[in-house]
């Protein structure tokens, strides 16, 4: 086991066992936890000298872990006697949902365990540790648990890649007063270059390229200038999900937003003209982001996936 390699890692952190030729494959070595080759050690040492026994699949004469008065110990009294009053000392079921602790069943646990581990094993790697001939058989092993899946789904980044974030300034004597409940704007998404007051401003598809309506008040403008006056203002940030289009423009450029703005020329805006009939220019502001937050693969494209 550990002590019969001179490899550090073979010595330090795993022992190396040797698995006879079996139904799904040849003879192989593979490493094991340590704890494991202290309860093979233990267990050779404690049971008495067993005559060699005949392979019944190469013919050869070996020396089995389980035997004793010269007779194998069936896996049958393995599964039904032995696991189960093992299963009783631990304090542990004996059987779960999907049926009777088995050795097979130990196996099965192992081998989805390093498939989900922090750092998995491929699943070549596991191929390999199982001993099996084909990848095919392999995948019955790899049952992937819902905290990978989440893990998986969470690094995948879909709702980071699709929302931005802006800010926006709520007017607090405007809610305090009840001005917001008369109709007076309350909200204000800064553009940057200006601010918005459409409540509905998610839903706008002039967002990223403002076409500047009469939702719109530039920042020079007197009506800017008094707003960011006020004392009063709570600063917010609010997420924006972005469509295709929109996330083009963000990511590639002028180009994909100039072809945005072509899309849009005759799209309404809230107020109800078109940019065409509005009359804004052909180089629009793009909405400022305030926060971009990226997935690890977004983060570096030519690393691992």
């Amino acid at each position: 086991m550990a002590g019969d390699s001179q490899q550090a890692l073979a010595r330090d952190a795993v022992c190396l066992l040797d698995v006879p030729t079996h139904k799904t494959g040849t003879a192989f070595t593979k490493p094991v936890d340590p704890i494991l080759g202290q309860a093979v050690d233990a267990w050779q040492a404690a049971r008495p000298d067993q005559p060699k026994f005949t392979d019944r699949r190469t013919g050869e004469l070996v020396d089995p872990l389980f035997a004793v008065r010269a007779r194998r110990v069936s896996t049958s009294y393995i599964n039904n006697t032995i696991i189960p009053m093992l299963c009783r000392k631990a304090g542990v079921p004996a059987a779960d949902v999907r049926g009777n602790i088995t050795s097979h069943r130990a196996r099965s646990t192992i081998a989805s365990q390093l498939y989900n581990a922090k750092e998995p094993m491929t699943l070549f790697e596991l191929q390999a540790w199982l001993g099996h001939r084909s990848p095919q058989s392999t995948q019955y092993y790899t049952k992937i648990t819902p905290n990978t899946l989440s893990k998986a789904y969470s690094e995948a980044g879909y709702f980071e890649r699709n929302v931005r974030t802006i800010e926006l300034l709520v007017d607090r004597d405007a809610v305090a007063s009840g001005a917001a409940a008369a109709g007076e704007p309350w909200q204000r998404y800064d553009l940057g270059h200006g601010y918005c007051s459409y409540t509905f401003f998610e839903q706008c598809q002039h967002r990223m390229a403002c076409a500047r309506c009469d939702f719109y008040r530039p920042k020079a403008s007197s009506k800017g200038q008094l707003l960011e006056a006020k004392e009063n203002l709570q600063k917010m940030l609010v997420a924006i999900p972005l469509t295709d289009d929109e996330r083009a423009a963000v990511d590639d450029g002028q180009a994909a937003l100039n072809q945005l703005l072509e899309r849009l020329a005759d799209a309404p805006t809230p107020a109800g003209p078109t940019p065409r009939q509005i009359g804004v220019p052909a180089t629009a502001t793009l909405l400022p982001i305030v926060n971009v937050t990226a997935s690890p693969r977004e983060r570096d494209p030519g690393g691992p996936c």
